[in-house]
């Protein structure tokens, strides 16, 4: 069995713990164990939510153990396979999603689907091997160019084209049926202090942090409809960064050590206890205090300022 949280670690008192209390909570990214998707979803469960949906792409057997371990808990839940990245796969999740909510869409969606990459030295050139010939070199770099963009190609669509087509379809189905929706949408703190090696996880970050404004724009006269914000997470001890967990090159300028998936929930848990007109709009970052022995979790509000000026 692919499911190894502990669901006690995840009721908050905040709020008195019901922080979703009686809430259709959709949430994308969240089978694989030990995810921030996972932990998010367990959030919610054990935090008031009515019914949870959990969505993954490849990760069914994690996530088909996650349902079954909310519903052990007494709470709704439902898997959902589909590749958020397809809008064909996307729209015929729709019918089912509200079937599971009881005739209902979600009240929050939680856009959380993302991936991160193996690393590489944006525009830097690959270090030569000596008595390489110049056809050899040329072959590795050209393949190692290929390589990358690749991956950053499927960081940047599983992050900007999912999110997206998650708010079209989910914000149209709010204003047709007249029911309120909030959209929170998963960020990294490296979309404002990028690291390096990462440059499609960055890029596709920092796009996220636009989304909430140009979906008011676009709602006009019906954006009272749907709140969005975004929340910029620090860095979480998952399957994508465990091996990073000890290395204090990685995450040591930032914080005092890498935060527990339950952590991170919490945090966002204690965020999401406002009231959605509070947040709307709003860039939320999460940081990290304290010492490894006794962190300390504070939000604060990122504003995103554009400044114009003539030029001589």
């Amino acid at each position: 069995m692919a499911y190894t949280a502990n669901y006690e670690q995840f009721k908050f008192t905040e709020n008195d713990g019901a922080t979703f209390a009686g809430k259709r909570v959709l949430i994308t990214g969240s089978g694989k164990d030990g995810g921030i998707g996972q932990s998010l979803a367990l959030a919610a469960a054990a935090n008031g939510a009515e019914v949870i949906g959990v969505h993954f792409h490849s990760s069914y057997r994690d996530g088909f153990d996650l349902v079954e371990a909310i519903q052990a808990q007494g709470v709704k839940a439902f898997a959902l396979q589909a590749d958020v990245t397809n809008s064909r796969d996307l729209w015929a999740s729709r019918s089912y999603v509200i079937e599971e909510m009881g005739g209902k869409g979600p009240d929050i969606i939680v856009c959380n689907s993302g991936l991160t990459e193996g690393g590489y030295r944006f525009g830097r050139a690959l270090p030569e091997i000596e008595n390489e010939s110049r056809a050899e070199r040329r072959a590795r770099v050209r393949q190692d160019f290929i390589n990358n963009l690749s991956e950053s190609s499927l960081v940047l669509n599983t992050k900007i084209d999912g999110f997206l087509a998650m708010s079209h379809l989910w914000a149209g189905e709010a204003i047709y049926h007249k029911q309120p929706l909030q959209l929170i949408y998963i960020s990294s703190m490296q979309a404002i202090e990028p690291g390096i090696a990462v440059p499609g996880y960055v890029v596709a970050n920092w796009a996220v942090l636009r989304l909430p404004e140009v979906l008011r724009v676009n709602l006009g006269r019906s954006a009272d409809m749907v709140n969005a914000c975004c929340l910029m997470l620090p860095f979480v001890r998952t399957g994508m960064t465990a091996e990073y967990a000890d290395n204090e090159k990685v995450f040591g300028r930032w914080q005092p050590r890498m935060l527990e998936p339950f952590e991170a929930a919490h945090g966002v848990t204690q965020l999401l206890g406002r009231s959605a007109d509070d947040l709307d709009l709003g860039n939320y970052k999460l940081g990290v205090g304290g010492s490894a022995d006794d962190i300390e979790l504070k939000w604060t509000q990122i504003k995103i300022d554009v400044n114009e000026e003539e030029m001589a």
